[in-house]
């Protein structure tokens, strides 16, 4: 008997050739496009006009289900988000996203179709041990790994999770999806934030979520004022750009002060980072008891730093740095490597 497994299909060229590659190995495949409430719409027209994602279906020969998760979505991702700004740090949507809603809300409805997994269009690989325990490890693909935004799922969710795109490049996926006549329905790549298309998250934080602009004071790191903002929700540590205080070296945010409503600014050395407490943390593996030496990434986009993580308990520890690393902002996810295995993450706490 077949397997049957669910695909979260996004629309894009990814999700489509994971379906394929999973009908290929012989799956009994359905999808699932689930909707946020945010996107924007792929066709104008009268509601009856049927959803374009069936266009996906119909070129692999799968039924697509359409998935209304906007409630979910709204309560959970873009609550996260606001809050995450009104207390001065910097979300990550697709952290809180993935656990939640693809491998929450949207694996349970693939439990209710008689699927037994989720598959994604994740550039990441699941490996089994000898144990039955389950490692996320790196995607081939340096450039597109995505095994960062994994990093909160659990092992009982990852005993669900299919990722058919682990072991190829995006190059590689692009090619296969022309040679054999697949057609996404979009071709914009994936966004940091997804449910933000057509403006910026300022934007939308004052067109959506009611986001009152609170103009405040900016000080440097002696405690001078220097200037004024017009709200702490427009920027994020690490920026140089839109601080507007004339100096002979660029100034950068060093802090968001919420509780005073103050930008604090410095000079590039004054982010210069050598440890920060991460809370919350999910380990993948078991938590370690002592101290460990692994690779650190504080966002997505950084490399991945050597460091000692030091427990204070299991779900929160320091982290320190071999050596001091700029733009550790509070709120992004730390997430703790070894060799190409995600043994877990956690969210950065702001200094006190």
């Amino acid at each position: 008997m077949k397997k049957k497994t669910a695909i979260a299909i996004s629309g894009g060229v990814d999700s489509l050739v994971a379906a394929h590659l999973l009908k290929e190995q012989g799956h009994d495949v359905t999808g699932i496009h689930f909707l946020t409430g945010y996107e924007q719409k792929y066709i104008k027209g009268t509601p009856s006009f049927p959803h374009p994602v069936s266009l996906i279906g119909e070129q692999l020969g799968i039924k697509i289900h359409i998935l209304d998760c906007t409630r979910e979505f709204k309560n959970t991702v873009v609550k996260y988000f606001y809050n995450m700004y009104q207390n001065g740090q910097t979300p990550n949507p697709c952290m809180v996203c993935n656990p939640t809603i693809k491998f929450g809300t949207v694996l349970n409805h693939a439990y209710k179709l008689g699927a037994s997994c989720l598959a994604t269009g994740h550039y990441a690989k699941i490996l089994k041990d000898n144990n039955n325990n389950l490692h996320l490890l790196r995607g081939t693909d340096t450039d597109k790994d995505q095994s960062y935004f994994l990093a909160f799922l659990t092992q009982q969710q990852l005993s669900s999770a299919e990722f058919p795109l682990g072991n190829m490049t995006k190059s590689k996926v692009r090619k296969l999806a022309h040679k054999i006549g697949l057609k996404p329905i979009t071709s914009n790549e994936s966004q940091d934030i997804c449910f933000i298309s057509d403006k910026n998250y300022k934007d939308f934080l004052s067109d959506q979520l009611d986001v009152v602009e609170k103009p405040g004071l900016i000080e440097d790191t002696n405690g001078r004022v220097i200037g004024n903002h017009t709200g702490l929700h427009k920027y994020t540590v690490g920026q140089r750009r839109g601080i507007n205080c004339p100096s002979s070296k660029p100034y950068y945010v060093v802090k968001i002060d919420s509780k005073r409503n103050r930008l604090i600014v410095g000079g590039k050395d004054d982010l210069m980072c050598s440890e920060f407490k991460v809370c919350d943390i999910n380990w993948i593996i078991e938590a370690p008891d002592n101290q460990i030496s692994v690779k650190t990434r504080v966002r997505y986009r950084s490399s991945a730093y050597d460091t000692s993580v030091i427990p204070v308990d299991k779900k929160t520890a320091l982290v320190k740095f071999k050596t001091p690393q700029s733009s550790v902002a509070p709120g992004q996810a730390a997430v703790f490597y070894k060799d190409n295995e995600v043994l877990g993450g956690g969210w950065i706490l702001p200094n006190t």
